[in-house]
């Protein structure tokens, strides 16, 4: 079997994408009107005003977003073909994540790849053009191919070097705790298996020290967090800070308002064992993630007006792919009930359905609502809400079937 390389997509940015936007308007919102030169008495009016600015600012500081390790799983020349299609908006931070598809023996979607399988009597070796294998049977082994080296130990340690042709390069080490460290596309990630960890990525910087503390330097500014609660946030409108106490500070002349404290930095993950030579089934197709916040508002299921290059980019792409079948499931987080996550997730799926119809693609396409039953990281982490996983778990799906 010819191994391909690696396909890498990262979640994680997309909160900060999303929440510039949102840090622009709370900018705008509390930057005073400074033009007139001679002061006068402040009216209740201006001082209700003044406060609602000041609380917005606060209800603003952001979480630090989660550590997120890129996920490594085989790609076919069909895939590759999809994803230059597909280039213009494959960006992490638009929110859009392609890999590829497999199925079990029923035909059903599952998300997991591997590389190749072992034989009926348990081992495998296998020289030849594609490369040079050696897998045990309990699914240990190696192969050194040209899309590098991989090497997986029976207690999911080992080490990933290299990618398909020279692309997306990326060197992947994993110890047995789930400690490691990822060098590639997505940036150099560290994890100590005991909750800390570092991602120094394009453009930002997430630093998790595990104690409930953490900074995050990127594009909304500096974000430092303690584990008391306390923490500060240097960004477009300026210093915010919080005392961690119940009170906090904002704008210039620093006015001291009430605050809650702030949510411990939830503890980064491990690691997750390398997979071994098993893959758990054939390929089937490709699987299209969209965030929602690429095409919705929050909470709605209107397609925003400004989603609409998104669409004619992803339908112009559809159109070219030959495929048996299309489902596009939606997906939410836990906040709020079944049925309302239920129905929410149908009317989203039911809108990217009717608009990529409306662009000559997806005419064979099926919608389906997931709910919350499908995510894909936890909404919560030892009982402490996690933003960031709650915002990979709202998306769209797209399943290509092929």
């Amino acid at each position: 079997m010819r191994i391909s390389g690696w396909a890498l997509a990262l979640a994680c940015a997309l909160a900060a994408a999303c929440g510039q936007d949102r840090a622009a308007d709370v900018a705008a919102a509390t930057t005073p009107d400074r033009a007139a030169t001679t002061a006068a008495p402040a009216t209740d009016s201006e001082t209700d005003d003044e406060a609602r600015a000041d609380r917005a600012a606060a209800d603003a500081f952001p979480a630090i977003p989660v550590i997120v390790v890129p996920e490594i799983v085989g790609v076919t020349p069909a895939q590759r073909a999809l994803e230059s299609s597909m280039q213009e908006i494959l960006d992490p931070i638009a929110g859009i994540s392609v890999s590829p598809a497999r199925c079990d023996a029923g035909g059903g979607l599952v998300r997991d790849a591997g590389i190749t399988s072992v034989d009926a009597q348990g081992n495998l070796s296998r020289n030849g053009d594609a490369g040079i294998f050696r897998i045990a049977a309990d699914g240990s082994g190696s192969a050194n191919f040209e899309g590098g080296l991989v090497v997986v130990n029976r207690d999911g340690s080992g080490s990933i070097n290299g990618g398909e042709d020279g692309e997306d390069d990326a060197i992947v080490r994993v110890e047995a705790d789930g400690s490691g460290s990822y060098n590639g596309p997505a940036g150099m990630i560290t994890l100590d298996a005991k909750g800390a960890g570092t991602w120094n990525g394009e453009g930002s910087l997430i630093r998790n020290n595990g104690d409930g503390s953490g900074t995050w330097n990127g594009p909304l500014g500096l974000v430092t967090i303690d584990k008391d609660g306390s923490g500060t946030w240097n960004g477009p409108q300026g210093l915010i800070r919080n005392n961690g106490d119940g009170t906090g500070q904002v704008g210039t002349p620093a006015r001291t308002i009430k605050m809650e404290p702030l949510a411990k930095v939830p503890p980064a993950g491990r690691f997750p064992p390398i997979k071994k030579f098993a893959p758990p089934g054939a390929p089937c197709g490709y699987l299209v993630t969209l965030n929602d916040r690429v095409l919705f508002d929050f909470d709605k299921s209107d397609i925003r007006a400004d989603a609409a290059k998104v669409l004619d980019a992803l339908a112009g792409a559809l159109k070219d792919i030959e495929s048996d079948g299309m489902e596009i499931g939606g997906h939410t987080d836990a906040k709020g009930s079944d049925d309302y996550n239920q129905s929410l997730s149908a009317r989203r799926a039911d809108a990217v359905v009717e608009a990529l119809r409306q662009r000559g693609a997806a005419a064979d396409a099926s919608a389906r609502g997931y709910g919350e039953s499908l995510p894909v990281a936890p909404n919560e982490i030892g009982g402490q809400d996690n933003p960031g996983g709650r915002q990979l778990n709202r998306r769209v799906e797209i399943f290509v079937r092929s």
